[in-house]
């Protein structure tokens, strides 16, 4: 099944920002467009802002006037469903309440042909819900573009209960045939970015609901140390905090409440006390014009020990001593010793967030997973109140000397960088253990729907098959709710391979 062929009219149903940006992907691509909306005059009022965007493009060189006037030449307002008659795809983008997408597409059913693709955009909703209501449900499908539509690539083509393959796959060849990069998706709670992007948020402020750091220090150590291009605070004052939490809940609603996508308590009292972020000048942080900008924490200067044991390699974090090497520092190596951690001068310990706490052990100082050791900017350490003062010293000034800021964060399992990747990974092999969708389009969906610096899988392979799992399972230890149980299939995965390779 091939695409729909561009001469087959493409109606947009629904004219708010999502439905104009998808008509103006369809339209640059080369069908003819009708938009309809059911408040008169708002279908005009769209196209005349489509024309304008179309204008800008002009002006900045992306798009020829000779192809801006042909393309507003093919764009119509329509006044009717009846005016949709001809439609080869009509995409549907209006309110998310299952109960009017079910009515509408009732109503177009009775209009458009046999043939005519039904496409929802819902983000939130079950696509198999929605097309209960038709009586051919086998042509309908979910087509979740991403805001804002005409600039980001991804597009997630979902197959409901009774879709057909053929329907799916015709869509999946359009959305690439307008140039966008589909992932095909079973019809599962959040899709694939909005059921696994939940730790993002979740771990960020589960951390911050236990004390263990501030939103500014959060929110850098994702960025500089994780290499995540927004922290979880900015992105969701960025988003809204009524609409990340609306997200939130649907997906644990829809998991029967799931204690893995349970929604954040102090999320929920910002959106009750009216401050959703940067819309309404306060969320997490204070946008007004007199506010004060927050900053992280960052330790004060202290002096770096004069060397290091290491004790085994490190793990991921191995890299790390080619850079003390290099920043003068001497490693000594215990080669008999197979365990992962730094010993410092003063007898203390360094090693690699597990998922264990550091009041555990007799005077260890954490240090949090960095996507880049070489290129992090930032590095989070985490102490208990009997960790020594001379250990946590020798850590801040070792770090330093790499040329690193670093966050002294409370004695929090995990820390924040990796207990967020380790659930991101968890809730990834899952989603294709069930089925949900393929290795490769999961890791695909997290870079380009939410510009996550690798895909979980590729993050799973770069960590080592039992890194998640480890950590997982000593953060279930410290808190049995659930939250943190690694899945059955991240178990298959660890143990299995682990396995294997000892057979061999």
């Amino acid at each position: 099944m091939t695409a729909l062929d561009l001469s087959s009219p493409v109606a947009v149903v629904g004219t708010g920002t999502m439905g104009q940006g998808i008509a103006q992907v369809a339209l640059v691509a080369g069908h003819p467009v009708r938009l309809y909306d059911a408040v008169p005059g708002r279908a005009r009022d769209a196209a005349a802002a489509i024309g304008a965007r179309l204008d800008r493009l002009v002006e900045k060189n992306r798009l020829a006037a000779s192809d801006r006037d042909i393309a507003r030449a093919r764009l119509v307002a329509a006044d009717s469903l009846d005016d949709l008659a001809d439609c080869g795809l009509v995409v549907e983008a209006v309110l998310e309440r299952l109960d009017v997408k079910q009515e509408l597409f009732r109503q177009l059913e009775e209009v458009v042909g046999e043939h005519c693709l039904l496409a929802t955009n819902t983000s939130s909703l079950s696509v198999t819900a929605i097309g209960g209501a038709l009586r051919n449900a086998g042509r309908f499908v979910g087509l979740h573009f991403f805001n804002p539509a005409p600039v980001l690539p991804l597009v997630e083509v979902v197959s409901g209960y009774a879709t057909d393959v053929t329907s799916a796959t015709r869509a999946y060849e359009t959305a690439r045939s307008w140039g966008k990069t589909p992932v095909a998706c079973a019809d599962t709670p959040g899709f694939i970015v909005n059921r696994i992007a939940r730790p993002f948020y979740a771990e960020a402020f589960a951390v911050h609901e236990a004390q263990g750091a501030d939103p500014a220090t959060i929110d850098a150590v994702l960025r500089e140390s994780g290499g995540f291009r927004m922290g979880a605070f900015e992105l969701t004052d960025l988003i809204g905090q009524d609409v990340n939490e609306s997200v939130t809940h649907s997906v644990w609603q829809s998991f029967f409440q799931d204690v893995r996508f349970t929604p954040s308590l102090s999320q929920r009292r910002l959106v009750e006390s009216g401050r959703l972020g940067r819309k309404t000048g306060q969320g997490w942080y204070d946008y007004r014009d007199e506010a004060e900008r927050a900053e992280p924490h960052t330790a004060e200067k202290q002096q770096a020990p004069a060397y290091v044991l290491a004790e085994g390699d490190l793990g991921p974090a191995s890299e790390l001593l080619a850079l003390i090497r290099e920043a003068g520092i001497q490693v000594r190596e215990d080669e008999e010793d197979h365990g992962t951690r730094l010993v410092l001068p003063g007898g203390g310990q360094l090693a690699l967030a597990d998922g264990q706490t550091s009041v555990e052990f007799r005077d260890v100082v954490y240090f949090d997973l960095a996507l880049d050791y070489r290129k992090a900017t930032r590095i989070a350490l985490s102490a208990s109140q009997d960790t020594s003062p001379q250990t946590l010293s020798e850590a801040i000034g070792l770090f330093q000397a790499l040329g690193k800021d670093v966050s002294v964060i409370g004695d929090v399992p995990g820390m924040i960088v990796a207990r967020t990747v380790a659930r991101i990974v968890d809730l990834a092999h899952d989603a294709v253990a069930k089925g949900v969708a393929t290795e490769e389009d999961i890791d695909t969906a997290m870079r380009l729907g939410v510009n996550y610096p690798l895909g979980p899988f590729e993050w799973s392979r770069r960590l080592g098959r039992m890194w998640a799992f480890s950590l997982l399972d000593d953060l279930h230890e410290r808190d049995p709710s659930g939250r943190y149980a690694p899945s059955l299939a991240l178990y298959r995965h660890s143990f299995a391979t682990e396995k294997r390779e000892g057979a061999s």
